[in-house]
Parts: C-alpha cells; sequence; structure tokens
C-alpha cells in the first residue's frame, strides 16, 4: 500500500533521471489509454511528453474499434479517409496535451509536449509539408503540440519556415552526423528569419529526434556476414568486439556536435532573445537485438539537456531495472575509434544512415498507406450499412 506522500518505485526513477538533465518521453499514444488514464497515470508518475508516428495511430486505430463510433459519424458526413484520419488524430493529440498542459508550465515550456507528424507521404514535398504542418499546428490549437518534419533534404527547409513562422517542430529520422548538422543549422537559421521580422523567439520550442537502435540492427547484421565469411579467428573477435558498438558511439558524437553548436556565439545570440535550445531527443531507443540489455539505449545515452522517448516496454524495463547515471559523455574517444575501426574494415556509416532514413520514410509512408486503407474499407462499410 502506497501512503500519501510516498513516491513509487517508477516516479524516484524518473525523478532521478530528471536531475542528470534528461527528460522521459512516451512513445505512444491510442484512445484507450487515454480513456483509461493510463496516459494520466504516466505523467503523474513523471513521463514529461509524448511522441506518436503513423506506425503508432496505424496500430491504434486500424488495431481496435475503439474509434468506430467516432469513425462511422465522420463517414456519414462524407468525409475522406484522410480526413477521418486527420480528425481522430487531431482530438487524441489535444486531450493528450492538455494532459500534458501543467508539465509544460510547470517546466516553464520545456517539457509537456506532443507531437503529430505530417503525411510522411509529404517527405520530399517542401511546400506540401509547410502548408500542412500549419494547418495541423492550428488545428491541435495547442501551446504544447509539436509538430513532426523529417529530416529529408526536402524537409530541412520546410523546417526552417515553419520554425520562423513560429510552429514547434520536432524534427524525426535523423540518422547521420551530416544531416543533424544540416538540421541545427535549420533551427539556427528559422529563428534568425523570425527575429529579422521582428517577431519574439520566446516560447518556441523544437526537439532533434536523432534515431539509435536502427544503426546497430543494419551495422550487426553486415559484421554478421563478415564473421561467417571469415575464417580467421583473429578477425572473427575483432568483428565481434564491434558489434553493438555503431549505434551509442554515433549518437555520442552526434551529443558532442550539439554541445559545440549550442555552445557557440551565434547561439548565445539568440538565447539573449529568449530562444530555447534544440534538445537533441534519443528516439528508436527499444531494443531490437534479444542478446542485448534490454534498457542499453536508455542507460548509455543519459546526459543534460536531452530527451529520450521510448515505447511502452522500454519504459517498463527501464522503470524496474534501468540504471540512472551520467553516461553520454563517457568514453568519448572510444566512441571516435568506433567509428574508425568500422571505416577500416569497410563499412561506410553515411551510407549506412542514407539507407536508414530512406527506409524509415518508406516504412512511415506504408504504415499510413495502411492505416487509411483501413479507414477506407470501414468508411464504406458504416456508409453501405445506412444506404
Amino acid at each position: 500500500m502506497k501512503f500519501v506522500g510516498e513516491i513509487s518505485t517508477m516516479q524516484e526513477k524518473f525523478l532521478t533521471l530528471q536531475q542528470h538533465g534528461q527528460s522521459l518521453w512516451y512513445d505512444n499514444i491510442a484512445r484507450d489509454l487515454l480513456d483509461s488514464g493510463e496516459i494520466q497515470k504516466l505523467v503523474e508518475d513523471g513521463i514529461l511528453g509524448m511522441t506518436s508516428n503513423p506506425s503508432i495511430f496505424k496500430q491504434a486505430i486500424a488495431g481496435s474499434a475503439t474509434y468506430d463510433a467516432d469513425l462511422r459519424t465522420l463517414a456519414l458526413q462524407g468525409k475522406s479517409a484522410k480526413e477521418i484520419y486527420e480528425a481522430l488524430a487531431v482530438s487524441d493529440i489535444q486531450r493528450a496535451a492538455d494532459i500534458l498542459r501543467p508539465v509544460y508550465e510547470r517546466t516553464n515550456k520545456l517539457d509537456g509536449y506532443v507531437s503529430l507528424e505530417v503525411s510522411p507521404l509529404l517527405a520530399h514535398d517542401t511546400h506540401g509539408t509547410i502548408e500542412e504542418a500549419q494547418r495541423l499546428f492550428e488545428w491541435v490549437d495547442r501551446p504544447n503540440v509539436m509538430i513532426k518534419i523529417p529530416a529529408t533534404p526536402e524537409g530541412l527547409p520546410a523546417i526552417e519556415a515553419c520554425l520562423a513562422a513560429g510552429l514547434n517542430i520536432n524534427v524525426t529520422l535523423i540518422f547521420s552526423l551530416k544531416m543533424y548538422g544540416r538540421v541545427m543549422e535549420a533551427f539556427m537559421a528559422g529563428l534568425e528569419r523570425r527575429e529579422q521580422a521582428g517577431q519574439p523567439l520566446e516560447g518556441i520550442a523544437s526537439v532533434a529526434s536523432f534515431f539509435v537502435s536502427r544503426l546497430d540492427t543494419l551495422v550487426d547484421k553486415i559484421l554478421e556476414q563478415r564473421i561467417a565469411a571469415s575464417n580467421d579467428p583473429a578477425e572473427q573477435a575483432h568483428l565481434r568486439g564491434l558489434l553493438g558498438k555503431a549505434a551509442i558511439a554515433n549518437t555520442k558524437l552526434a551529443y558532442e556536435l550539439f554541445k559545440n553548436t549550442f555552445g557557440s556565439q551565434r547561439f548565445e545570440r539568440l538565447k539573449a532573445k529568449g530562444a530555447q535550445i534544440q534538445r537533441p531527443l534519443w528516439a528508436s531507443t527499444s531494443t531490437k537485438n534479444p542478446a542485448y540489455r534490454d534498457v542499453i539505449y536508455v542507460e548509455e545515452l543519459i546526459g543534460p539537456h536531452t530527451v529520450n522517448t521510448a515505447p511502452p516496454h522500454t519504459i517498463a524495463a527501464f522503470a524496474d531495472h534501468g540504471i540512472v547515471a551520467d553516461t553520454l559523455e563517457k568514453d568519448i574517444e572510444g566512441a571516435r575509434q568506433v567509428m574508425k575501426d568500422l571505416a577500416a574494415i569497410g563499412i561506410d556509416i553515411d551510407a549506412a544512415t542514407d539507407q536508414l532514413l530512406r527506409e524509415g520514410v518508406k516504412a512511415f509512408a506504408d504504415s499510413f498507406e495502411a492505416l487509411l486503407a483501413a479507414i477506407e474499407a470501414k468508411r464504406q462499410e458504416f456508409v453501405t450499412q445506412t444506404v
């Protein structure tokens, strides 16, 4: 039995993480979680924000009957599948934003955000992304919503334009250090455009979602193939020593880039005008390889001015047995050496991260199209029933 004033193990763990400078966000949303009070409970336990994506909404909307009553009403109003999706998603995002609003106020607009992604079908359409981002931001009509825009070459000018217009932006699908540098440049340029237009910089929030575990999945596959093809025990041992190292090394170097960028005179000038830093957000932090510790991509990436967004099972595992320590800046030279060792054996990290971006955009687009197809099937069913 928990007494008044007592805090749970989960609350204590999340509070300790905050004391080390990291905010834990919940990478999930579904109406039944909102209806049951589970989201409210997570926020009370110390979750400081939420993220969503097309795959999450596909599972929530197409994977249950929870939305069917609203879906039927919208279908009978003559709405298209995309219009129905947006209405359902915006409603969930609004409810989540309202639950998180006290966090937003308490943290002086640092945390308490929920993210909604533009259509992944617009990933290579700058103008379409800008229009949809502005439309969704206005529709949700909550100060603590972030609009997610992918870090594609076409997404970068949209990110800059949306920040200049005063939107809160979550830049998603960042895999490479080179692209991360371009994302931070777009952030700075967007705020500078806003300043030049005589608009305030206060209250504009942005995170840069740097994807972690997928790099290990790809690089480990290449390493396993090399190990299987080798007859040299020493070479095999060297290759095994690199398994599970690429993702954390890449992320540690991204954090070093973040510190250098936001410690610059260029940002200090914007900060003096009220600008917030664009925090790096570690995404894709669930463990894909069962041979690795189930909280490795949380435990190994803890440091100041960061966010980690994790799915339910990773959050539960971390609350149960995660270890909190300042790990993000440990052994940076070791991280550099990992990248050198991978390059020395012919593994091109730039090519790998380019591949991951292409695959990430396609995966979200495929999920979105599958979701729209599922909604369309239900829409036709409901319309037919009334004829």
